[in-house]
């Protein structure tokens, strides 16, 4: 006898349970039971599961019977000419949708030639196991599967032309690459996915080397004429927004170009751009601190003398100006409402970005790098029919990450340029490399994909040959221009008085615990020193009773709080101890800070 249960819940037993599962499974796909239905036999317990509950990822196979899958060239035809479609071949159980837990007791094909009588299912298409993105990577099948992820999670951060109407939106961190091509090496889902209109890349010439030690740790060398010439280049977009708010007591924002008596008032210079409505002209060059939006609002904090006295009340300013460290031209300047009906002024600005050192490249397999040196297209290696690569890239980076697609794509898509042709990379479909190999033997090349180079510096033939091809490299919206970060003194925070966090707030970088340890290794202890004052004041604190004194700025004398006496000394420490000492007092303890001579 074995129990069954709906899900997880006991309702009987059967005597035969694989018939009873076989059963259930035919009433499913003649339509009697629920398509999502899972059912699944415990072969360790010999008891029956059913699984109706939400949740369960359902996936799409194929039923197999003796050996032969029910899905016949009969019915392709007949979707390809739309007489039937997806749901007729899942109603009439061609199809079935199998949960995690029922999928233990099948044996699924991965293809129909590996079909034998035990096999109860077929794969609908290999790459079904993947994701959208994944399966954009071309020759996968060769790669480490921490590879896969790590290029769709790249390809989802390239630059490409990611709608066709950008430049009717506004959105915040975005990037148009200027002249984008689809790849040479594709995928089948690269049409599928509507790619075709918005690719994201570039087909470059890259070239495997090491070269003067600048794509160490995983850099790329790039050709400055190449970048001069248009790759990589991209437009960044930042939206600034403002709009007039209403407060209570009937005080409102104002949009214009503040008057010289409104408090915070910044300079003429900074309102310069403003046209009379106080918004900027399109097309403007604006620097860091320039107004693009100009505007005053009420004061924040209202005592109750000024709630009578409005009428004469100074207001401040509080205009939208550009952030620090960025610079552009107004591309567009919109004018609306918001939705509570407040007036609503949105301004994009643009700038032109060249690749620069430290700017982020990919190619689909997960081999980032950063530009380490971008050199004159002179001091380019070449080779004996004069190709200078666009990228150098470090040999270094393939054998322990065993992306062995990378080395395909650069084969594929030397063959692809030279044949002037798409080539299938799908996964577990693509092109045969012993045909590509063919293939570029008969163009005239080497059929390992090397060639001859030449030192650019010396005109000597290069004593190993050079793995040279074509790629699609992809640049990632990771830019030094926006991360770029410098602080001298500026803002601190009102409790801890240390620096601020953050770029947007002008903030320092963290002098973290292994920071720390680097300076000690160093023994640059005076610099540990200057790095750790970042909060120095000067403590009064009373010789008699160690607690921390009082000072009284207008006496300009410091006594004790407990004993009264004044009898104090001055000692530097950081404002982060003063607060806890303080701290410390609120919770009744008593912080004595016993005081002896430096030296």
């Amino acid at each position: 006898m074995s129990e069954v249960y709906i899900d997880g819940k006991y309702v009987g037993e059967v005597n035969n349970p694989k018939e009873f599962v076989e059963e259930l499974r035919s009433e499913r796909r003649m339509g009697k039971l629920p398509l999502d239905l899972g059912i699944y036999l415990d072969e360790d317990t010999n008891n029956v599961y059913i699984n109706t509950s939400n949740g369960r990822a359902l996936r799409p196979l194929i039923v197999v019977k003796n050996g032969k899958p029910l899905l016949t060239d009969k019915h392709i035809e007949q979707l390809q000419k739309g007489q039937i479609s997806w749901s007729d071949l899942v109603k009439q159980g061609i199809i079935e949708y199998v949960d995690p837990a029922e999928e233990e007791n099948l044996l699924v094909a991965f293809t129909e030639d590996q079909l034998t009588e035990e096999h109860t299912h077929l794969e609908i298409a290999p790459y079904a196991m993947l994701g959208i993105t994944t399966s954009l990577v071309p020759f996968g099948q060769h790669n480490h599967g921490v590879r896969m992820l790590q290029g769709a999670k790249n390809q989802k951060q390239g630059i490409g032309m990611y709608a066709m109407n950008y430049l009717l939106r506004t959105e915040t961190d975005v990037n148009i690459l200027h002249y984008p091509q689809q790849p040479i090496v594709r995928s089948f889902m690269q049409n599928s996915q509507g790619l075709k209109t918005h690719p994201f890349g570039q087909n470059l010439v890259v070239a495997i080397m090491a070269y003067e030690g600048y794509n160490i740790e995983d850099a790329i060398i790039v050709n400055k004429g190449s970048i001069e010439r248009g790759m990589g280049r991209s437009t960044y977009f930042s939206p600034q927004t403002s709009e007039e708010l209403r407060y209570p007591g009937g005080l409102t924002d104002k949009i214009c170009i503040p008057d010289k008596d409104v408090k915070g008032y910044r300079s003429e210079h900074a309102y310069r751009l403003l046209e009379e409505d106080g918004i900027i002209y399109p097309e403007a060059e604006v620097e860091t601190g320039d107004v693009v939006i100009g505007k005053v609002s009420p004061p924040r904090f209202l005592n109750s003398m000024d709630e009578y006295t409005l009428g004469g009340m100074t207001k401040r300013e509080s205009s939208t100006t550009i952030k620090r460290g960025e610079c552009g031209v107004v591309d567009m300047v919109v004018i609306t409402e918001s939705g509570e009906g407040n007036k609503l002024v949105n301004v994009r600005v643009r700038s032109t970005r060249l690749p620069e050192i430290g700017d982020k490249f990919t190619s689909r397999h997960g081999q980032k790098g950063v530009i380490g040196v971008i050199l004159p297209e002179e001091d380019m290696p070449f080779t004996a029919n004069g190709i200078r690569p666009d990228i150098i890239f470090s040999p270094h980076s393939v054998p322990s990450r065993m992306t062995v697609a990378h080395l395909l794509e650069l084969l594929a898509g030397k063959v692809g340029a030279l044949s002037g042709r798409y080539i299938n990379g799908t996964i577990f479909e693509s092109e045969k490399e012993r045909d590509l190999r063919e293939e570029l033997k008969n163009l005239g090349f080497r059929e390992d994909g090397t060639e001859i180079m030449y030192d650019p510096l010396t005109g000597r033939q290069y004593l190993a040959r050079i793995y040279v091809g074509n790629m699609y490299y992809l640049r990632l919206k990771h830019m030094v221009r926006n991360k770029m970060q410098a602080r001298a003194r500026g803002p601190v925070q009102l409790l801890t008085r240390q620096p601020t966090e953050g770029k947007a707030k002008e903030g320092g970088l963290r002098l973290g615990e292994m920071e720390k340890d680097t300076f000690i290794a160093h023994g640059a202890s005076l610099l540990l020193k200057e790095r750790f004052d970042s909060d120095k004041t000067l403590i009064p604190v009373c010789n008699h009773c160690g607690i921390i004194a009082i000072y009284d700025y207008r006496k300009h004398t410091a006594y004790c709080p407990l004993c009264g006496k004044t009898d104090v000394e001055w000692v530097e420490t950081g404002y982060a101890f003063k607060l806890l000492t303080d701290e410390l007092k609120t919770m009744i303890i008593y912080p004595k800070l016993v005081l002896k001579d430096k030296f």
